[in-house]
């Protein structure tokens, strides 16, 4: 029997539009899953209803909190389910520690947890004063305050520019450089003031939210990992076998189309005349990106920006 004892993961964020995700993901009641972000287990615990036999669904995360949190409230159905801690773009290692060669599905919810946000201690809320960390991986050497103080000013700028899509970001990489000199930039209030110094009030918030986006994606590697965790997993895909994404900003989103449209995945625009070869075979099963209704956006307005896509692979 499937236990949902612990039922209650309110500090985690409300899983987005999950019948939809569900419906999508499964293929075989009997198959192989993966979530490869598996946060509070939100999705794990809609999917395990569904499972039967030699079922197995395995959830991988960086954020080791998520690992400890899902490995207990999961603890009763450890027939089917197993969690284990690793990143993205090394999710071929973690199916080959769980024993796992091909799977019938493939479920990311990228972006961040409420629990992430909430925490002020983990810098990842602009709203809330803490250190400036923002790390998924609490043992990654990499935080915010280490970009903000030690970068030069060409490579604040571009962090800005490309992973958040700045307008201001030259003027801001500026500042942030003048403000440093004064003193170490160290925490979130710090960083936030000289943001809203430097551009009109009317963007503040929309600046600020894209300052901390580009930061979160630079300090995780975000792009980079979500690339490789898609091309890692694709051969270990069985034919039929259902990718299932959300994303949450308009460069994962834009990776995970050109990847369903069989190119290598890319966040950047492509300016090529020329069609890119096709390396990956899928057909696309959402024409359109899906989005939250309005219900789900009252009951959950961090949904707002979810944008949902998936394929089924196809044989060559």
């Amino acid at each position: 029997m499937i236990s949902h004892r612990l039922n209650k993961a309110s500090h985690y964020h409300i899983p987005v539009l999950r019948d939809r995700v569900i419906e999508l993901l499964l293929t075989d009641s009997e198959g192989m899953y993966v979530d490869g972000t598996v946060g509070g287990g939100g999705y794990i615990e809609a999917i395990l209803p569904h499972l039967k036999g030699n079922a197995r669904i395995l959830g991988v995360d960086r954020d080791p909190e998520a690992i400890t949190f899902c490995e207990e409230r999961f603890k009763d159905n450890k027939q089917f389910f197993q969690c284990i801690q690793g990143d993205l773009g090394n999710i071929d290692l973690a199916l080959d520690k769980a024993g796992i060669d091909k799977i019938h599905g493939f479920l990311l919810d990228l972006g961040i947890s409420s629990h992430q946000i909430d925490v002020a201690e983990r810098g990842f809320a602009y709203m809330q004063d803490g250190p400036l960390d923002m790390r998924m991986d609490t043992n990654a050497p990499l935080t915010a305050e280490v970009v903000i103080n030690n970068y030069d000013e060409a490579g604040i700028a571009d962090c800005f520019y490309y992973y958040g899509e700045e307008r201001y970001a030259r003027r801001l990489a500026r500042r942030v450089i003048a403000a440093r000199r004064e003193a170490p930039i160290q925490s979130t209030r710090q960083l936030a003031d000289i943001i809203r110094k430097s551009v009109p009030d009317r963007y503040e918030i929309k600046t600020l939210a894209r300052i901390w986006q580009a930061l979160r994606v630079e300090v995780n590697d975000e792009l980079g990992q979500l690339k490789a965790g898609l091309e890692k997993i694709y051969p270990r895909l069985v034919t039929g076998a259902r990718v299932v994404v959300l994303s949450y900003e308009s460069l994962s989103d834009r990776l995970v189309k050109r990847f369903f449209r069989g190119e290598r995945p890319d966040w950047r625009r492509d300016e090529s005349r020329f069609p890119p070869e096709k390396t990956f075979f899928f057909n696309v099963l959402t024409r359109r990106v899906e989005r939250p209704g309005e219900e789900e956006l009252q009951m959950n307005p961090r949904s707002r920006s979810a944008k949902l896509r998936a394929a089924e692979k196809i044989e060559k």
